[in-house]
């Protein structure tokens, strides 16, 4: 409420005006990146809660989220990290399908949406869908091959090439100092995401020595649609664990990188999801840890640290799919192949089962018909024969009965009678 005061002093009209100043109550929504109707498996998704409008400042909030049902807190996952106003879900899977809630709770100001400093605030935003695609995204690749790299290293992030006449791929990074970016690859300069393009590789930038800003989730859009999306972490510090950053498939090889900033002069140790399984006395910088035939069982998080653990590196994620690969190396589900497999075979089979049925269920009523007007089934019902009277009348009925014995042979071979 905004007061003008006009007065009237020695010939001075006095006289006051109130003007009243709406502002628009604060609204709670959870925007996801990459954004779009899909995710994909294996790929890492930023889920962020925001108010607006921004405005609604001197409030301190804090933020709570839900999934499956509003004010249901999510079940503890390592693949799912929260960190207020961020909810982050590492190596997508069909598990992590489903509906997201975030909640802002705020007090202690102007625009906290009620009257003085002791109010509070509480906000529940609308609902945020993940849906799982069953198909493959167009592939995004980075080289190196890793989720974290230390800062002065180089790293090239490459977008699909492009299987159709449209207007080719636009390269976007999304991070929480910069926000939104995306790279415009007509410039030469991957602007404004402090890249080169690339002059060997298509839609290709370079980063000649990458520092914090360069970290973040990267993804690449078209009109063809998006790729995958991988989070890139720059580290500062002393210890780094290098982990594949895309799904590899059961079977393969892996090798796991512990990579130290300076020369290693101590025992290393990795880790899987806290648990000790390998050990180097290697003296080199980067130590190698080999997992063959890898299977499902190897998914996890990774670390590795020095013998006294005064230098450990962050976990990194190892994704591993049971699906099998394509030729540009893109994660192919057989999920719906299987399932068009079964169903096609359960069609064909009921297809040939019903036509069988039929002819059993005929064959039988026509069995039980026929059986007593049609052929003898036994001896004692074949008719009274007169006994012969001459030589030549019992050589026709003995050829009459051994006819007759042969015939109800063969009946019961056919058509036993229980």
């Amino acid at each position: 409420m905004n007061i003008i005061l006009i007065s009237r002093l020695l010939g001075v009209t006095a006289f006051v005006v109130h003007v009243a100043t709406s502002k628009a109550a604060p609204k709670v929504s959870v925007s996801v990146w990459p954004p779009g109707p899909n995710v994909f498996p294996g790929e890492c998704v930023l889920l962020q809660c925001g108010v607006a409008p921004l405005g609604s400042r001197f409030v301190l909030w804090t933020y709570r989220w839900f999934r499956h049902k509003p004010h249901t807190a999510p079940t503890p996952n390592p693949r799912h990290l929260l960190s207020g106003d961020s909810y982050s879900i590492t190596g997508v899977t069909r598990e992590d399908e489903g509906s997201y809630w975030c909640q802002a709770e705020g007090g202690g100001g102007a625009g906290g949406g009620g009257g003085g400093s002791n109010s509070t605030t509480v906000l529940l935003s609308d609902t945020a869908r993940l849906t799982v695609s069953d198909l493959p995204p167009p592939l995004l690749t980075v080289t190196p091959n890793s989720r974290q790299l230390f800062r002065g290293e180089h790293l090239t992030v490459r977008c699909p090439a492009s299987r159709s006449n449209s207007s080719g791929w636009r390269l976007r990074q999304f991070s929480q100092d910069f926000g939104l970016r995306t790279a415009d690859f007509q410039t030469g300069l991957c602007s404004p995401l402090e890249g080169a393009v690339s002059a060997d590789v298509p839609n290709a930038c370079v980063f000649s020595g990458v520092y914090s800003g360069n970290g973040g989730l990267y993804w690449c859009e078209s009109a063809e649609g998006r790729s995958n999306a991988v989070n890139i972490t720059v580290s500062y510090g002393t210890i780094i664990m290098k982990s594949p950053a895309f799904t590899v498939p059961e079977g393969d090889q892996v090798v796991l990188y512990c990579q130290y900033w300076n020369s290693n002069r101590s025992k290393t140790t990795f880790f899987k999801d806290g648990v000790e399984v390998h050990s180097s006395d290697s003296s080199e910088n980067v130590i190698r840890m080999t997992l063959d035939n890898v299977t499902r069982a190897d998914e996890g998080f990774y670390k590795c640290a020095s013998q006294d653990r005064k230098m450990e590196s962050p976990e990194s994620w190892l994704s591993v799919g049971s699906n099998s690969t394509s030729a540009d190396g893109t994660t192919v589900s057989t999920h719906g192949t299987w399932t068009w497999v079964i169903l096609s075979c359960w069609i064909v089979g009921l297809l040939l089962f019903i036509p069988l049925i039929v002819w059993l269920v005929y064959h039988y009523r026509y069995q039980k018909l026929c059986s007593r007007s049609c052929w003898p089934v036994s001896k004692e019902e074949l008719p009274a024969v007169e006994l012969p009277k001459t030589k030549q009348d019992v050589t026709e009925v003995q050829w009459d009965l051994s006819w007759m014995e042969m015939s109800n042979l063969l009946d019961k071979q056919l058509y036993p009678v229980s």
